[in-house]
């Protein structure tokens, strides 16, 4: 018996020293200091009688015996939360969920993710980025991320990649404008308002950009917001004519605020994907993504 010479939070240091890529990322993201990483990962060498880690300036990387030891690390851990998961004593489960997610997720669906992750870990923390999809992207890449909810494309294929839904775009104005337009404005009608829109490097801004140049309309018109939260009061204002995701206006448009205009041209809708790596994940993650496609298609 190896009775309490080894230790689940040594064998969780030294899985997270190695995702992190540093003692001190894997000691923010445990939430403790790092001589404390540092001493866990001491006596697990000791105790096994092997050097897991190299220590170079600014990074760690793994020995021979680290590599093979790691699977075995991680093995014990899924066994760890396996056993809580079977027991039904998920209150047990006081990790953090380091999590991503775009603007769009934040200003919809996230409250109600939230409430069933909730549910079913009462103990779990949530760590939560709010970004763009490529930033999302580069924050997993270095380790800083257990959990994205994010549009494609991606560059990286190597984590597992689980379908959500998707979100259509619509155009909407405010009670003042609507009265003055046709029942069917054309593009070139649109244009001669302000258009009201999300960041330019976005896929729906693009095609936006790439419509006007095709048709010859005035993409001077077009009005990008960093903050796509910020384009609803503006619409409501009726300071234009707004392109956005139709569940970010929901409310809006049950309420009579805002009112969708017909059109004969609306970008393709933005795919919704929860993403993961399964090779280091722990088993509420992948759970979690599952509650994303719940949360995601609603009530």
């Amino acid at each position: 018996m190896i009775k309490s010479q080894i230790t689940l939070k040594q064998l969780e240091a030294f899985a997270f020293v190695v995702d992190t890529g540093t003692f001190r990322a894997a000691a923010f993201a445990l939430g403790t200091t790092q001589p404390n990483i540092s001493a866990r990962i001491t006596a697990l060498e000791s105790a096994l009688n092997v050097t897991l880690l190299i220590r170079d300036a600014g990074s760690v990387r793994l020995t021979a015996d680290g590599e093979k030891l790691l699977v075995k690390t991680r093995e014990v851990l899924w066994a760890g939360e396996a056993l809580i998961e079977e027991a039904g004593r998920q209150e047990l489960i006081e990790e953090t969920l380091r999590l991503g997610v775009t603007e769009l997720v934040a200003c919809t669906w996230l409250q109600g993710f939230l409430r069933l992750m909730r549910e079913a870990y009462p103990k779990l923390r949530i760590q939560l980025e709010v970004n763009l999809s490529t930033a999302i992207e580069a924050r997993f890449a270095e380790g800083q991320l257990d959990l994205a909810l994010q549009t494609g494309p991606f560059k990286s294929k190597t984590l597992t990649t689980d379908a959500l839904g998707q979100e259509n775009y619509c155009w909407v104005v405010n009670s003042d404008l609507v009265n003055q337009m046709s029942a069917k404005p054309t593009l070139a009608e649109l244009f001669d308002l302000t258009i009201l829109t999300h960041a330019k490097h976005t896929q729906a801004c693009a095609a936006l950009h790439s419509l006007a140049t095709e048709r010859g309309l005035r993409s001077e018109r077009i009005v990008h917001s960093s903050a796509l939260s910020a384009c609803v009061p503006m619409a409501l204002e009726g300071l234009g004519v707004a392109l956005l995701p139709e569940r970010l206006v929901a409310s809006e448009l049950a309420a009579g605020e805002l009112h969708r205009v017909a059109s004969e041209w609306l970008p393709k809708p933005l795919f919704f994907y929860a993403r993961y790596a399964p090779a280091r994940a722990a088993l509420y993650v992948a759970k979690a993504a599952q509650i994303a496609k719940t949360a995601m298609r609603g009530p």
